[in-house]
């Protein structure tokens, strides 16, 4: 049985408004104290410096034309705790940029419409924001559409927008591609660190799950107190993030400094989650990152986070471990369902897995 000990205790969660239906009915132009951050934590900032982010060609992971080069590129970037871009990843551009277009649209329906996919006050999935705990809890500005893409079987198509038209069918494509770029990245990252091909594979499963995220971050007059996202590692395996193809905001700690992450339109920016950095004894870090908002204009980015079944036991691989570095974590399951509630405490979940 996994260690839960550390886990929060289940709490009830409370309604609220979406950023949106508020900006709609003019609340929200001051923005209230439940969107600033509290005193003591550091103001966002726009201007921080670039951060260099490889680019991984997963054309030459594939197992017919492995280029050691670009192997050794995807480990370093990993090693360095931070993220990476891929290209040749099966995805036109015109392609990205629909499923860009399809956010923005979403968005842009009226909100009467939208809130036929309004979430239950207490679950992730659906249209809405923040899952709020308490009335003490600092808000982040955005507003999401969450959606379990596979398992197709799992998918609650009565979350799935029929507007626009085209919404389901593009969502559909995105997961399907997504799978060929997840199984090519975690047997990647098994080599890399000369492992067992199918080691991360193999807790992925076949009934490994991914979830779809749409983030939309409006304008906000005060840009310097508020957080469209607050700082937080992802709980996933691995995450594949589309960014926003003129709009900047996603920033990543690295060596306890802040930095921008470069837009490249064409390419996805890859992170791998908590569960990989369990899984690899702390080699592989899973990265703190955030969202600043615009003062002037709105953001869109897109999301996949994949994992492996609930029931699946997540643990460091014995061979990771040895004298000069010890077992880390514990064993743990169910790890994802804990992320929402440690995530609003500003906390990480991965502190209940460490020893």
């Amino acid at each position: 049985m996994a260690d839960q000990s550390s886990t929060p205790a289940k709490v009830e969660f409370l309604a609220t408004k979406t950023v949106q239906e508020q900006l709609t009915e003019g609340e929200l132009l001051v923005p209230p104290p439940k969107y600033i951050l509290k005193d003591g934590i550091p103001c966002p900032n726009a201007s921080l410096e670039l951060m260099d982010v490889p680019i991984i060609d997963l054309g030459l992971l594939i197992p017919s034309s492995i280029s050691v080069e670009e192997l050794d590129k995807l480990r370093s970037a990993l090693l360095t705790g931070c993220c990476f871009h891929v290209i040749n990843h099966g995805m036109t551009a015109e392609f990205l940029d629909e499923v860009r277009e399809i956010t923005k649209q979403f968005f842009a329906i009226p909100v009467e419409e939208k809130r036929k996919y309004l979430r239950a006050v207490n679950d992730f999935e659906g249209y809405g924001n923040d899952m709020v705990l308490s009335e003490q809890q600092t808000l982040d500005w955005t507003d999401r559409l969450y959606l379990t893409v596979y398992p197709p079987d799992q998918r609650k198509y009565k979350f799935w927008p029929e507007n626009p038209i085209s919404f389901r069918d593009t969502l559909d494509q995105f997961t399907s591609r997504s799978q060929v770029i997840t199984e090519t990245i975690l047997k990647s990252m098994a080599r890399s660190l000369n492992l067992e091909e199918d080691c991360f594979m193999d807790k992925y499963g076949e009934q490994g799950k991914m979830e779809a995220r749409f983030n939309f971050y409006p304008p906000c007059s005060r840009p310097d107190r508020i957080l469209g996202f607050k700082p937080h590692s992802d709980s996933s395996m691995i995450t594949i993030l589309l960014q926003d193809k003129e709009v900047e905001g996603l920033q990543f700690l690295k060596d306890d400094q802040w930095f921008r992450a470069p837009i490249v339109p064409e390419a996805l920016l890859i992170n791998v989650g908590d569960q990989i950095e369990i899984m690899t004894n702390g080699l592989f870090k899973s990265p703190v990152h955030k969202v600043v908002v615009n003062g002037e204009k709105e953001r869109i980015s897109f999301a996949v986070f994949c994992f492996p079944d609930s029931e699946t036991e997540i643990e460091p691989f014995d061979c990771l471990i040895n004298e000069s570095r010890p077992r880390l974590y514990k064993k743990m399951k169910n790890y994802g369902d804990t992320f929402f509630e440690y995530y609003q405490q500003g906390r990480r979940p991965i502190e209940a897995a460490i020893i």
